[in-house]
């Protein structure tokens, strides 16, 4: 499909990933290795590990998208992506960046590396040059017919519509979190090199 003609849901959602790349490249392109590693807590995430998990998902979820558009379907665009009732539930509760957002522990396929290198960066954007290339070619179809088998619940199936919302929203609540880290980093370093009050 033409740039010019792509779905309203599609040219959202570039745009979402790409503003994705921005804050990512914000956040880790000038890190060295220990920053990019460094935690708040022993049970935090660093900024690396919150990029390789997102990477990872990326990478996992728009392989079981690509290989469901690979099948034999029929091309009837829509201009929105409509999300069922448990979509809704399940991105409000376990995936948008809220307060009310449960936190469970990351599925194994997606638990990021103790110790993250710097190609990570790298990583998590290629992962988002994939997405792209792959919701262009989605916009062709019914994103909210075709379902593709979930990556870590196989019995459940989303609609590939739902799987780019996840992946959009699911971004924006870790790039949160990273940013909340590094700021976190920024602070300690400044009250570290504080100079002593005056006598």
């Amino acid at each position: 499909m033409k740039a010019d003609a792509s779905p309203a849901w599609c040219a959202r959602l570039l745009a979402e990933f790409t503003d994705a790349d921005a804050r990512a490249r914000a956040l880790a392109g000038t890190l060295t290795p220990e920053q990019l590693n460094w935690t708040p807590r022993q049970d935090a995430w660093s900024v690396g590990q919150c990029l390789e998990h997102l990477a990872i998902a990326n990478e996992l979820y728009i392989d079981a998208i690509e290989a469901t558009l690979t099948e034999n379907l029929g091309a009837h665009p829509v201009q929105e992506i409509t999300l069922g009732r448990p979509s809704r539930w399940f991105i409000r509760n376990y995936i948008e960046p809220s307060a009310q957002t449960k936190r469970a522990t990351a599925p194994g396929k997606i638990r990021p590396a103790a110790t993250v290198g710097q190609n990570v960066l790298d990583r998590f954007l290629r992962s988002n040059e994939r997405i792209r290339a792959i919701a262009r070619r989605a916009a062709d179809y019914d994103v909210n017919r075709i379902r593709f088998k979930n990556p870590f619940v196989p019995i459940i199936r989303f609609t590939i519509g739902t799987g780019f919302e996840i992946l959009s929203r699911h971004q924006a609540r870790h790039l949160l979190q990273a940013e909340r880290v590094k700021s976190a980093a920024e602070s300690r370093a400044a009250s570290e090199h504080r100079p002593l009050p005056a006598r």
